[in-house]
């Protein structure tokens, strides 16, 4: 069952701006990722199903989550079903993301009150992923679907339109500025705030003041 409702999380995505995207095999590792990410401010994370038994790991990360990092709101992310978005709900996620818009993924969510953040690439399907109850909507790949100018054109006549950029988004100021001015509500970020480098040597502040960094940047424009 998911800790956080569905107004709590949607909240806090647009509040800090950014939801930090990770997925690794080791549950342990993974675990540290996010404390991590929680110390340098973060409060949204996304865990991608990517992997063999990567619902073993998000469930033993979720289990130990609500006592290490008790405001973090976890998330499963490259949900493309039904019935690996209900299993992952199971698991305890708050949320649920995928690379494209599937409505019986929808119906899923609608069901138990749960977020659904669907990757679109046209303003029609963002269009009907809210007909369907998607209150936020993810453009991906956003430097490929036509970057900050899209979500202005977006926004032109939908101004009602909440959009997760993922996909050529940096923690710079000068990538992250052009997000947040064309009128993102929040990111997704990836391999840009964990370098692996970092996470061989398990030097965790590496990550901490990468998020840190990327969070007073978007509190500028955002």
């Amino acid at each position: 069952m998911a800790r956080f409702n569905k107004q709590k999380v949607i909240y806090t995505m647009a509040a800090t701006g950014m939801v930090p995207v990770f997925y690794n095999a080791d549950a342990d590792i993974t675990l540290q990722v996010i404390k991590a990410c929680y110390q340098g401010g973060v409060r949204a994370f996304e865990f991608t199903n990517r992997g063999d038994f990567a619902h073993e790991v998000f469930g033993s990360v979720a289990r130990r989550l609500k006592d290490e990092c008790p405001d973090m709101i976890l998330g499963a992310g490259s949900i493309v079903d039904p019935a690996t978005a209900a299993l992952y709900m199971q698991l305890g996620a708050d949320f649920i993301v995928g690379p494209m818009f599937n409505p019986e993924i929808a119906r899923v969510c609608n069901r138990r009150l749960m977020p659904y953040i669907p990757g679109c690439g046209s303003l029609t399907e963002i269009s009907m992923a809210q007909e369907a109850g998607c209150d936020v909507c993810k453009i991906f790949p956003a430097g490929s679907v036509g970057g900050p100018s899209f979500v202005k054109n977006i926004k032109a006549p939908m101004p009602w339109t909440q959009i997760m950029a993922t996909g050529a988004v940096e923690p710079t100021e000068e990538n992250l500025s052009g997000w947040f001015k064309a009128g993102v509500t929040c990111v997704g970020m990836g391999s840009k705030l964990f370098p692996q480098e970092a996470i061989a040597q398990k030097k965790w502040n590496e990550i901490s003041n990468l998020c840190s960094n990327a969070l007073s940047i978007i509190q500028k424009y955002h």
